[in-house]
């Protein structure tokens, strides 16, 4: 994939988590590019822990959601919001 397809991915997965999470989130395009391809890397890693993934398998675009979730609330919780 391209990087120009990557933060395009980003962004979606960013937008779309962002858009599920009620509360206020950081604001920004580029945190909403950068959430959405750690939700990615997340998924992917977690996936991978959880035995849903083999190694070299990418996470879905809903596992890339799902960790982008779980990072905005970890965001939240860090940042005290």
């Amino acid at each position: 994939m391209t990087v120009i397809g990557i933060l395009v991915i980003g962004l979606v997965v960013g937008l779309l988590a962002r858009f599920l999470t009620p509360g206020p989130t950081p604001r920004g395009i580029l945190v909403t590019i950068v959430i959405g391809i750690a939700g990615a890397v997340i998924a992917t890693y977690g996936g991978q822990a959880l035995g849903l993934y083999q190694v070299g398998e990418t996470a879905g675009f809903i596992g890339s959601v799902f960790g982008a979730i779980v990072l905005l609330v970890l965001l939240r919780l860090i940042s005290g919001r």
